[in-house]
């Protein structure tokens, strides 16, 4: 057997590692092993990587190749052991953005070295440079901009730049018209063109993205960089680059289409980077009067309950407050009282964000969820507990002229109790006042998440005692 016929058969192993992965990453309970798939396929990928360079370039070129892994494994563990899950989606934002790169920096190297390409192939191949360049182009600035989105160094409000979609579409029919121009009568101009028009592209259509969307645009670039890797795995010539790139991208671009349906937004827009809609003059400020609860009265609340959903939010994550919910869920049941999660598609700012947060404070998976399983429920509700929760539980989706009109809510309104865990009276990540605080049925207990749900479970312990 050649060397290249064992890196293949690795190659091939490697991707049904990351078949196996994905499959295991979408449930619960198979999560870890999952994972475990993935780590297992990259080392066998990368291990038939270094064969290749070894048997085709030497030991300089293995060298600078592990030199390179070393730093960028350096700079992983790093950050991994840094980031808390609040930071945790606008991290994988920039990811991508380090997936595009690459994808771009491939294509000038491929048009710049044309060694090996068959002559009857140079068209091919120029045409796999422009595209690949362009996909990962639009995915380097989209990625960047929904990191300063996600990490507030930019307002989370859409851009509304007059007919951004003529804008959006004149772009589409540049690049086609560049590509036909490249592939006939290919020059570094042309190169350099569609690489400024992508990145200016790629900037435009996260920036037209509201707040309140942002962890579908996540998704949505999860699939483009997936798209540009694959793009340069045609250029490399490497099978392997080239599944898990589709993997990646047609997941990515499954899972948007989901959280779309969820969201009752159109798929064609998110991927146009135009489901954006501007906020009405307004829409964040208070129109009605507010009661306050302490904690003490929520515990009592509580203590006489014969039912309790919990439908957590981002200020969750922020205050850090899954296990002092995890506690209260406990000291709960043990009292006869059904507590359940009800958890809204897009809940936090990444797909799956609280579930993380829940099994990572040993939350049972049975009592976790989704919007479409407990909606129908809270009118049998005695107390809903919103805890960090804003947009995913705002009726002013019910009205057209809101910027999250048409969104899919938990209908926590409905309860015969709801207690709103928030800081202040401010709007939410959308900018959009919900109404809900003003509701009859609505009170608001303010402060530190973690801080009232640990003095709620103090008092519930006393009411034990006595």
């Amino acid at each position: 057997m050649t060397t290249s016929d064992a890196a293949t058969a690795a190659y091939i192993i490697a991707a049904l590692l990351f078949i196996l992965s994905l499959a295991g990453l979408s449930k619960h309970e198979t999560a870890r092993r999952g994972l475990t798939f993935g780590i297992v396929g990259m080392i066998i990928a990368l291990a038939a990587t270094l064969v290749l360079v070894i048997d085709a370039s030497g030991a300089l070129a293995v060298s600078l190749l592990i030199v390179a892994m070393a730093l960028g494994a350096v700079v992983g563990l790093v950050r991994a052991a840094r980031v808390e899950m609040t930071g945790m989606p606008q991290l994988i934002a920039l990811l991508h953005s380090f997936v595009g790169l690459g994808a771009v920096l491939v294509g000038w190297n491929g048009y710049l070295d044309k060694g090996g390409v068959a002559a009857n192939l140079v068209r091919i191949h120029h045409a796999e440079v422009f595209i690949g360049v362009f996909i990962g182009a639009v995915t380097v600035t989209g990625s960047i901009v929904a990191f300063l989105k996600l990490s507030a160094r930019i307002g989370s409000a859409p851009l509304t730049l007059p007919g951004k979609s003529a804008l959006n579409l004149g772009a589409l029919v540049v690049f086609v018209a560049l590509t036909a121009w490249f592939v006939a009568s290919p020059n570094i101009w042309l190169l350099v063109a569609v690489t400024v028009l992508a990145l200016a592209l790629g900037w435009h259509l996260v920036a037209s993205i509201g707040g309140g969307d942002m962890p579908v645009v996540v998704s949505m670039l999860n699939s483009y960089s997936g798209w540009a890797a694959a793009a340069s795995g045609f250029l490399l010539n490497n099978d392997l680059l080239i599944v898990t790139g589709a993997l990646v991208g047609s997941s990515g671009a499954y899972l948007s289409y989901i959280m779309c349906k969820a969201m009752n937004r159109s798929f064609l827009s998110v991927i146009a980077g135009g489901f954006g809609i501007e906020a009405v003059a307004g829409a964040d400020t208070q129109d009605g009067e507010h009661r306050e609860i302490s904690a003490a009265e929520t515990a009592e609340l509580l203590e006489n309950a014969s039912s309790v959903v919990i439908t957590p939010g981002y200020g969750m994550a922020v205050a850090q407050a899954q296990y002092p919910v995890a506690a209260l869920v406990s000291t709960l049941r043990v009292r006869g009282v059904q507590v359940r999660f009800g958890i809204h598609p897009v809940a936090g700012r990444l797909p799956g964000h609280m579930n993380v947060l829940l099994a990572e404070a040993k939350v049972p998976y049975d009592i976790v969820l989704e919007m479409d399983e407990i909606n129908d429920d809270f009118a049998d509700t005695s107390v809903v507990l919103v805890i960090g929760a804003n947009d995913t539980v705002n009726p002013a989706a019910k009205d057209p002229g809101s910027p999250i009109a048409g969104m899919p809510v938990l209908r926590v309104w409905e309860a015969e109790n709801v207690i709103v865990f928030k800081r202040s009276m401010a709007a939410g990540y959308a900018g959009v006042q919900n109404p809900l605080f003003f509701r009859e049925n609505t009170q608001m207990l303010f402060g530190d998440a973690k801080e009232r749900v640990q003095d709620i479970v103090r008092a519930l312990d006393r009411e034990s005692v006595h």
